[in-house]
């Protein structure tokens, strides 16, 4: 039985890292893409854990190798993902969810056109903004440029099949939840995780 693929986009500040960390949390069918960056690790980051950090060169080898089912250049880092990670796990029965933005999405949906999208947003960019700033992670400057990458990134929201607005974070949580479980309970999935109770049911 293969997983399912599931591809989890939202601006900087919507709160779709927590999210991810509660379900992930809650059900052990579902394993999370580590992605590759070029970025620095934040402060309590783990190299093979929260990302693989590697170098621009050692990236940009790996592009041309043809090792990643996507990648991008965001905020001037680099992220990708491994193609042959996602396919190993999905084939050992595990559901994959890839915490990407909407460049990568549409790069995944062109080798996994199955892949199931869910795009969180904020409740007002005043939210977002104050989500931001909250952080204290980032310079005022930085503040600025994500709020306008996060004005762009939410203009792809229409291309995502499931849309959560995280104003309530367990209602927000309990929707992501809902989504998971009703893909799962789709009739191809159902046929193909009982095939015997179909065949003696059905005959």
């Amino acid at each position: 039985m293969s997983g399912h693929l599931y591809i989890v986009a939202a601006p900087s500040g919507a709160g779709k890292t927590t999210l991810v960390s509660m379900l992930l949390a809650s059900d052990p069918r579902i394993c999370l893409s580590i992605s590759k960056t070029t970025r620095s690790p934040r402060h309590g980051e783990q190299n093979g854990r929260d990302y693989h950090f590697i170098d621009v060169a050692t990236f940009l080898a790996e592009v041309e190798n043809g090792e990643f089912l996507e990648w991008a250049l965001v905020h001037g880092n680099y992220y990708g993902t491994s193609r042959r990670l996602i396919e190993a796990r999905m084939a050992a029965g595990y559901d994959v969810l890839l915490e990407i933005d909407w460049q990568g999405a549409q790069q995944v949906r062109k080798v996994f056109p199955e892949a199931i999208g869910i795009f969180i947003l904020p409740p007002s960019l005043v939210a977002l903004e104050e989500r931001l700033a909250h952080r204290g992670t980032d310079s005022a400057e930085t503040v600025t440029r994500r709020l306008a990458a996060a004005r762009e990134e939410m203009r792809h929201v229409s291309e995502f099949g499931y849309v959560i607005i995280n104003d309530d974070l367990q209602q927000a949580y309990h929707s992501l939840k809902s989504i998971i479980a009703a893909s799962r309970l789709r009739y191809k999935n159902q046929k193909k995780c009982h095939a015997a109770l179909f065949s003696a049911l059905l005959g």
